[in-house]
């Protein structure tokens, strides 16, 4: 067993793992934060994505031990009270939601696009989206929500990202 501290949605959590538990596991099981989903297990569908240090991870694929001394944003430590972060809100307004169930993963990978790249073109956007799969639609309406969020952004100035200093941190 390892005794991890790690810093999840703003806050500094403390956990006994083992060396096999995955980041998805501790996430969910340990710390009961249930927004990244385990869909394929193989890293490959983006259910699970989290953001580490502000990047987007798949979190199947990431050892808890790994995050030790990190941080760590979940869908859940996104929107601020009742505000939606951007990305949520165009999601929303664009009709980019069906059944949610990769909706988290897809709008952490969109917030790390949109930081890295805040005025994406369609097939940036595109490309982003790739290993995040969604069963219920065709794409189309979360590619306009990234545009829309992006715009967003770019309007209001903000670079917004889970927690402004994590670029600087990596």
């Amino acid at each position: 067993m390892h005794r991890i501290t790690l810093t999840v949605n703003g806050r500094r959590r403390t956990a006994e793992v083992e060396d096999r538990t995955l980041l998805v596991e501790l996430l969910r099981e340990g710390l009961r934060l249930t927004g990244a989903h385990i869909g394929c297990d193989t890293a490959q569908c983006g259910a699970c994505t989290v953001l580490l240090d502000g990047h987007a991870v798949k979190s199947c694929s990431v050892l808890a031990v790994q995050a030790d001394g990190r941080r760590v944003t979940t869908v859940e430590g996104l929107a601020k009270g009742k505000r939606l972060h951007p990305v949520q809100a165009a999601l929303k307004a664009e009709h980019g939601l069906q059944c949610g169930f990769c909706t988290p993963g897809l709008v952490l990978g969109l917030v790390d696009l949109l930081v890295e790249q805040p005025d994406p073109t369609t097939e940036q956007v595109r490309a982003a989206l790739d290993g995040h799969l969604c069963r219920c639609t065709g794409y189309q309406h979360i590619v306009d929500a990234a545009l829309t969020a992006a715009k967003a952004l770019r309007e209001t100035g903000a670079r917004e990202g889970p927690e402004p200093a994590l670029r600087e941190l990596g």
